[in-house]
């Protein structure tokens, strides 16, 4: 009897601690009565796999410049069983989980943990999806823990841009619905090629720059490990292994609410999304979330959001300039962007002769510029941060190297002539030293000067297009933008001082003749009178 009550204290006690534990593991990322309210509508197993499954898809043809692989809607079907199988194990009367059971799955999801253990999670969802949608599976893991454990195996260039659509999606899935139209349960899926093909060329997979303008993502057969693509999401793309674990906490505090019963209502996105086809600005959807894939400091969320503000417009507010709208040229340029003292991000896309093929064969390509301030009309470098990005056809993040400051360059011509034995060169640059600037934009942004990375020590060293060589790179201007991203208060800043600037040239233009004397006493006269007949005797007054 003794020993009997012993081990039923014992295991009380061991159950208690694992309540503990749990929840005290818990309270770090959601709070228990929001997680306990959660629990309340997802005790279910078919309540949780509904919770968590995935909205549909659907492009916008003729305008979708890409292909979905045919195995890909299989895969996002099984994305909510999958989640249920691998994270929340059932109690023992099998009509489904306790609360120590919902707990560890929450945790196994949502807790804080290393990158790499993030990304391992991400990447044994797709797995066990691909296998529940009868895909061979393409990768192995030598533990049972969902978080632990090598990852073997490959990812073909098709599951790259299954894994990182199903990542968009689970990062767009705001609110729940049982719409069926566009933006009600229905994703548009944007173009993420240009990832997909940084992913291959990283781990060595496309050795030649040609092969990059026309490569066919959804119809290749290359591969990469799963070790090279974990290296490849580190180095280019932190931000991707949150998106699940975001996901999950997202639809967890949406089941919470009144509004947010499981078994009635799936995940929609955020109708923004609803432009990235039609390719209205060089900034897309797709290229706006590979940026904020890799923001450390800066929040991918709120790049997207600030992006894509306003979007029912005709001009998004945080627009500031385009070059198509505003005309060309930096005094064009300057006037849009002059007292916005935020972040920017600024993309310019052009074109240049293909030598390889003959001067007939041009090819067009865009980079991009992240800044944490704004513009100033200087006559030497400045800045304090920034990311020099290749956009298109292929995606690259250039960081800060942290040995020179030399961010950006931007100076007009000065309104008061004066002789400069030396005079500045009047353009937009970054990066590099003056007459070596690793990107150059003459003053009627009509032609672009790249350089190679050498004469730069300010970011970091790689080639900002195909084919870029060691000679520099000159191309025709296309088009340019620049968006804000400081948010509505910057915005409204640099509003004020436009008005500002504005008021204040409407009084230089006016002239208040009551300020003078009559002509009759003018000096203006009296030289006047002189001119017209200068041997008139004239008595000074005295």
């Amino acid at each position: 009897m003794g020993a009997s009550s012993s081990t039923q204290t014992s295991s009380s006690s061991s159950s208690s601690n694992a309540h503990q534990e749990e929840e005290s593991l818990a309270a770090s990322t959601t709070p228990l009565p929001l997680l306990r309210a959660a629990f309340s509508n997802l005790s279910v197993p078919s309540s949780l796999q509904r919770a968590f499954s995935l909205p549909a898809y659907q492009t916008l043809p003729p305008h979708a410049s890409f292909s979905v692989p045919g195995f890909f809607p299989g895969i996002l079907s099984q994305i909510g069983p999958s989640i249920v199988d691998l994270f929340f194990s059932p109690s023992t009367n099998d009509d489904g989980i306790d609360w120590l059971g919902f707990l560890r799955g929450y945790n196994r999801c949502c807790a804080r943990a290393s990158a790499s253990s993030s990304l391992a999670t991400l990447l044994r969802l797709y797995s066990m999806a691909c296998s529940k949608a009868g895909i061979p599976p393409k990768l192995s893991f030598d533990s049972d823990d969902p978080n632990e454990g090598k990852i073997d195996g490959s990812l073909g260039a098709s599951d790259l841009l299954a894994l990182l659509w199903i990542c968009w999606i689970m990062g767009r899935s705001l609110k729940v619905s049982n719409g069926g139209e566009i933006g009600k349960g229905v994703v548009v899926l944007p173009d993420v090629s240009h990832l997909v093909i940084s992913a291959l060329v990283a781990c060595g997979e496309i050795e030649d720059d040609e092969g990059i303008w026309d490569f066919d993502v959804a119809g290749s057969e290359k591969c990469v490990t799963a070790q090279k693509f974990c290296m490849w999401v580190l180095s280019t793309a932190p931000n991707l292994v949150h998106c699940f674990s975001q996901y999950v906490q997202e639809r967890v505090r949406a089941c919470a609410s009144e509004e947010g019963d499981a078994n009635s209502s799936l995940p929609i996105t955020d109708n923004t999304t609803l432009r990235d086809n039609l390719d209205t600005y060089l900034l897309t959807c797709g290229r706006a979330w590979a940026i904020s894939l890799t923001l450390r400091n800066i929040g991918g969320e709120e790049l997207l959001g600030q992006c894509f503000h306003g979007i029912g417009s005709e001009l998004p507010d945080n627009l500031l300039y385009r070059s198509s709208i505003h005309g060309k040229g930096l005094t064009r340029f300057w006037s849009n962007v002059e007292g916005y003292h935020g972040p920017l991000l600024f993309l310019l896309a052009a074109s240049s002769a293909n030598t390889n093929e003959g001067s007939g064969s041009a090819k067009k390509w865009i980079i991009g510029v992240l800044t944490g301030q704004g513009f100033e009309n200087r006559d030497t470098f400045f800045g304090s941060s920034g990311n020099l990005y290749a956009i298109s056809p292929i995606f690259h993040v250039l960081s800060p190297l942290g040995k020179d400051k030399n961010f950006i360059y931007c100076r007009l011509h000065p309104s008061v002539r004066v002789y400069e034995p030396h005079p500045k060169p009047v353009c937009l640059a970054f990066g590099g030293t003056m007459g070596n600037e690793r990107i150059h934009i003459d003053e009627d942004f009509a032609k672009i000067t790249i350089r190679h990375h050498a004469v730069d020590k300010t970011y970091q060293h790689a080639p900002l297009i195909p084919n870029q060589g060691f000679l520099a790179v000159e191309a025709s201007v296309l088009d340019v933008e620049v968006w804000g991203l400081g948010g509505k208060a910057v915005k409204d800043q640099q509003d004020k001082y436009k008005k500002r600037e504005t008021l204040f040239s409407e009084q230089r233009r006016k002239v208040d003749l009551k300020t003078f004397a009559s002509w009759e006493d003018s000096p203006e006269k009296m030289m006047m009178d002189m001119m017209s007949d200068p041997n008139t005797v004239r008595r000074e007054d005295r």
